[in-house]
C-alpha cells in the first residue's frame, strides 16, 4: 500500500486556526503539546477540527513541527 500526501489538506493543516477557546486565533502548529496531549487522552472533537487536532498531535509527538512550517511559508491559504 502506498501513502501519497495530500498537498491540499496539509496547506490546510498548516493555517488552520483554533476556532474556540483559551489557544482561539491560533494556529493549531502554536498550540502547547500538552494541550493535544489532553485531547489525545479525553478525545478529540467530531468532525474537521477533531481530524485536525490529531493529525496536529501526531506532528508534534513525531518532531515534525518544521515541516508544517515550511508548509505555512511555502504555500499560501486558499481564499474562503
Amino acid at each position: 500500500m502506498e501513502i501519497k500526501p495530500d498537498k491540499e489538506k496539509l496547506i490546510e493543516l498548516a493555517h488552520y486556526r483554533m476556532p474556540f477557546g483559551k489557544y482561539k486565533g491560533r494556529y493549531l502548529v502554536d498550540l502547547p503539546e500538552a494541550y493535544l496531549v489532553w485531547f489525545n487522552q479525553k478525545g478529540f472533537p467530531d468532525g474537521k477540527l477533531g481530524f485536525l487536532l490529531k493529525s496536529m498531535f501526531e506532528i508534534k509527538v513525531n518532531g515534525l513541527e518544521p515541516l508544517i512550517r515550511q508548509v505555512q511559508k511555502d504555500f499560501l491559504p486558499k481564499k474562503r
